[in-house]
C-alpha cells in the first residue's frame, strides 16, 4: 500500500521563485511585499504534525480515508505535549491567596 498524499512533504518550490504580491491601488506603496506572520519559536511545524500524524496512520493498521481525523489527533497531541513540557518548565508558584503546604 502507498502512502496516503496527505502524509506526503509538499513538493519545494526552486530557491529563485518567489511569490510576489502586487502592490494594489490602495496599498499607497510600490515596495510594499507582504511578508508571512513571524513564527513563534514553539510553534508546531507541518513537518511535525505530518510526521505524527504517519506515525498514529501506521499504528491503526493505515485505515483508508481517515488523513483528516489522524492529522488532528497528531496536533492535538503534539500541542498537549508541548503544554506539558512547558508546565515542567515552570516552578510551581501557589496561587495568590491560597496557603502554603
Amino acid at each position: 500500500m502507498d502512502v496516503p498524499p496527505d502524509f506526503r512533504p509538499p513538493p519545494e518550490l526552486p530557491a529563485a521563485v518567489t511569490p510576489s504580491v502586487e502592490p494594489g491601488p490602495s496599498s499607497g506603496s510600490d515596495d510594499a511585499v507582504t511578508q508571512p506572520p513571524a513564527r513563534s519559536p514553539d510553534a508546531l511545524t507541518f513537518e511535525q504534525i505530518r510526521e505524527r500524524a504517519y506515525e498514529l496512520w501506521e499504528r491503526n493498521h493505515r485505515p483508508e480515508g481517515f488523513e483528516i481525523e489522524f492529522w488532528l489527533l497528531a496536533e492535538r497531541e503534539l500541542r498537549k505535549e508541548r503544554e506539558r513540557r512547558k508546565s515542567a518548565d515552570r516552578p510551581n508558584h501557589p496561587a495568590p491567596g491560597s496557603p502554603p503546604a
